[in-house]
């Protein structure tokens, strides 16, 4: 592709452009470079770097210095690089969909998926668990890749057929334009809670932070599915309205898809559901009032993208459970069934504990600690909600990071009066199997997923589920 077909006149529009890269590192000859101002790295300190390694072109704020090459002058450099690799590498799935809010994101995704391929549809997901696809799954690492990795990956899933794509939109992907390009059909709200002030300063920013898949990404002609019971639903609901969006809102006061009943069983739970004027039943096979606000947010988008009502609440029962997501990880050789969940946030330890609360005869014993170089500020809470939920706790290490793990387990501490400490994750997980007794549930909260430990600048092997089934044998 020509130079000048991406930017238009300004010198050397017969290049040829290879590729695109924000990382001079990834520099090669005839690469697009993306110099940005970030929170650590200054991209614009490479741009020399880059044009050494063969960049013809940089995008960059227009006082950047850039010599050698020509300079794509943006007042914000992201979106004008996401635009660019954009037509650069497309095209794309013909229907995107994209889910926001603080919890919810990654199971919103997978079941959307799942809900589109039972449809019929050739589908894929992309967030936190990586790229899945009905047969393949290839692990990013994060739940938002960069632009580079994001649009290249998508329009390889466009050139093997896939024609509906999920994608999970985080408050940092929104904000550093992670997910610029796609023309999003629908976009999804779930809810917003405390999470990552440490990167955006308070909750005005963070709620501001998500609102922009609203306000700038969603199609104009797009639908917002909103999950009508969180206190922030209105807020994105008269942004639709005043874009001029469709509207897809659900939950006990939604009006597209209202909830009118939930009975817990031993493993899922029954749904009532109002729909266009008719009652259905729906038995979900997924525990916890949280996975059934996920499936209905993923039913919303499916019908929001053209499924038809009935069909894709009777394919509700055939959700199959996401990865580290109340999942079910081993029976103890007591009978005690340990689960394993990816909440990391006061209100997600809380809805984790009362989708198992029900469940346990006995007690619910809950392992889990706080990420270290994340907001501190919700460690604290974090303990309080677990004493004041669970019926036993134990203080573990998460993912300490560069922070010393002793001081982030003091501050959940804080707040967890009458937890005990066990720093070592694995020997924490061995004794609250150890002491479960048959009436009993242990919780494993904080990493889901998750393959690896982040201890300093390592990543060590570790797997909740795996550890979970080592301990239970």
């Amino acid at each position: 592709m020509k130079l000048g077909s991406l930017i238009g006149e300004g010198g050397n529009e017969d290049a040829v452009v290879t590729g695109f890269a924000i990382d001079h590192r990834k520099v090669a000859p005839g690469t697009v470079f993306g110099a940005f101002r970030g929170a650590r790295v200054n991209g614009e300190d490479y741009i020399a770097d880059a044009v050494r390694a063969g960049a013809i072109a940089v995008i960059a704020r227009p006082e950047a210095v850039v010599e050698g090459a020509v300079h794509i002058a943006d007042d914000e450099p992201r979106a004008a690089f996401a635009r660019a690799a954009a037509r650069f590498f497309g095209p794309f799935p013909s229907c995107a969909v994209a889910v926001t809010g603080t919890n919810g994101k990654t199971s919103t995704v997978e079941m959307t998926r799942q809900l589109w391929r039972m449809a019929g549809h050739h589908a894929a997901s992309i967030g936190t668990l990586g790229v899945t696809t009905a047969d393949e799954r290839v692990t990013t690492g994060l739940t938002t890749p960069d632009v580079v990795t994001f649009l290249s990956n998508v329009a390889g899933l466009a050139r093997e057929g896939v024609t509906h794509l999920a994608f999970e939109a985080s408050s940092h992907g929104l904000t550093q334009y992670r997910t610029e390009g796609l023309s999003v059909t629908a976009a999804a709200f779930t809810n917003l809670s405390r999470d990552h002030l440490d990167y955006h300063g308070d909750m005005a920013a963070y709620l501001t932070a998500k609102m922009r898949l609203f306000s700038e990404v969603l199609a104009p002609e797009g639908t917002a599915v909103v999950w009508a019971d969180d206190a922030e639903a209105a807020r994105v609901v008269d942004l639709a309205r005043e874009r001029g969006n469709r509207l897809v809102t659900v939950g006990t006061r939604g009006t597209t898809l209202r909830l009118v009943g939930r009975d817990p069983t031993l493993l899922g739970q029954g749904l009532t559901i109002e729909a266009d004027g008719s009652t259905y039943q729906v038995r979900l096979p997924l525990i916890g009032a949280y996975q059934a606000a996920n499936a209905l947010v993923a039913a919303g988008l499916v019908i929001a993208t053209g499924g038809d009502v009935a069909r894709t609440l009777s394919d509700l029962a055939r959700l199959q459970p996401v990865r580290g997501r109340l999942e079910r990880a081993a029976i103890a050789k007591s009978g005690a069934p340990i689960y394993v969940d990816y909440a990391h946030t006061p209100d997600a330890i809380e809805a984790a504990i009362a989708a198992l609360k029900p469940h346990a005869g006995g007690r619910l014993i809950v392992v889990f600690g706080a990420g270290g170089d994340r907001d501190p500020g919700k460690r604290e809470t974090m303990g309080q909600v677990a004493v004041q939920q669970a019926d036993r706790v134990i203080v573990t290490d998460d993912n300490p990071r560069t922070e010393d793990p002793a001081a982030i387990r003091r501050e959940v501490l804080a707040g967890a009066r009458g937890a005990i400490e066990i720093g070592d994750r694995r020997a924490a997980i061995a004794a609250a199997i150890r002491e479960a007794g048959a009436e009993d549930i242990v919780l494993i909260a904080g990493k889901g997923h998750e393959q690896g430990q982040i201890v300093g600048d390592l990543v060590l092997p570790f797997d909740d589920v795996a550890v979970a089934r080592e301990c239970a044998g």
